[in-house]
């Protein structure tokens, strides 16, 4: 199953603590699923997609901003959505994941991607809480 490499000490080496158990989809893999799953669920309710997964390098920390979806919602607005997927709700939920720093950082990309407009249109951070079979939508679920 697992191969030790000849000659290359503990860095060319495979070994059961290192490697992901079979069949086991990575953290991004279940991330990017979940986000086409969100995708499809906005736009079978009328929201179509601007772009998925806009990032900006820097932002209120070290770290820069993503964000998720920008949705067009039918009546003009633009909708900045967050998605977030447990597996239970314990710890909370996946709602309640989204922490005032995570917030910061969606506001600042978003006010990035806002840039490229000369008049920029209404707009709305939703949340899109997965957790198993179950889809809650937070519409305008926090204001810059």
């Amino acid at each position: 199953m697992f191969t030790r490499f000849r000659g290359a000490g503990k860095a060319g080496r495979a070994d059961a603590a290192s490697a992901p158990p079979e069949g086991a989809a990575s953290t991004k893999a279940r991330g990017d699923a979940a986000e086409s799953r969100a995708l499809a669920w906005l736009q079978a309710r009328g929201l179509q997609l601007v772009e998925r997964n806009y990032r900006v390098a820097r932002g209120p920390s070290a770290r820069g901003g993503e964000i998720d979806l920008v949705m067009r919602d039918r009546d003009g607005t633009l909708v900045f959505v967050e998605v977030r997927q447990r597996r239970s709700r314990g710890h909370g939920g996946a709602a309640a994941s989204v922490t005032a720093t995570k917030q910061r950082r969606l506001v600042h990309a978003a006010q990035h991607f806002l840039l490229r407009f000369a008049a920029p249109p209404p707009c709305r951070f939703d949340v899109l809480a997965l957790e198993g079979d179950t889809v809650e939508w937070l519409q305008a679920a926090f204001d810059a």
